[in-house]
């Protein structure tokens, strides 16, 4: 893809994201790999809502800063993904409400996040990782994610957000709505003796489908 469908194609999604409330106000953050190895990174104190596909920060394949606006805060979370997992070619931070309301809650397992309620959360995410909470911008965040080792997609900060990366910008974003959405069942069935995906019928989806499931 070039780099301009790149930059429209993230300003696309991210305002898509913010429309439907997702995320608010200037919160949140996108990042995506360019077909030359750099990064073009959403910038510090922008709504997803009116970014501006010529402002993105750029970066080259050899993480130095050349162009567009400062970029977000967040970079060490980027990074930690981008540096770990080889497959990695966006990362999507949201405050979406759902997710971060179950992040609070006591049942929650922080090695598995998110109740297994439907097979897509479980082939889009595999297993989320509950991290602590950290204040805003905190390199120790991207500390965190490294201290995973790349056997994560996903990681849920406390009290703070989702992060996803995916294999490109699109299915970053699609992985971070699945999990937002997954939480949303989880907090709307919290209470009810609901009935969840079955021990075997995780171990299949995740068979079938080939996800990544740490043991």
């Amino acid at each position: 893809m070039s780099e301009t469908k790149l930059r429209e194609l993230i300003c696309v999604l991210a305002k898509s994201m913010f429309d439907r409330g997702l995320t608010g106000g200037s919160t949140g953050n996108i990042s995506a790999r360019t077909d030359d190895g750099g990064l073009l990174v959403s910038p510090t104190g922008t709504s997803f809502g009116r970014l501006d596909p010529a402002r993105l920060a750029r970066f080259d394949a050899n993480g130095r800063f050349i162009d567009g606006d400062k970029p977000t805060k967040e970079m060490p979370l980027h990074s930690a993904f981008y540096d770990t997992r080889t497959t990695t070619g966006a990362v999507v931070h949201l405050h979406s409400c759902h997710s971060v309301a179950w992040s609070m809650m006591p049942e929650v397992d922080p090695d598995n996040f998110l109740p297994p309620m439907t097979p897509y959360s479980i082939m889009k995410l595999g297993k989320v990782k509950l991290l602590p909470f950290f204040m805003p911008g905190d390199p120790a965040m991207g500390a965190a994610v490294r201290g995973l080792a790349g056997k994560r997609s996903a990681v849920m900060l406390a009290n703070h957000g989702p992060v996803v990366a995916g294999t490109d910008v699109e299915a970053a974003c699609n992985a971070i709505e699945e999990l937002e959405d997954t939480a949303k069942l989880a907090m709307l069935m919290r209470g009810y003796d609901a009935k969840m995906l079955t021990a075997e019928q995780v171990n299949q989806v995740v068979t079938q489908f080939n996800v990544e499931w740490e043991k």
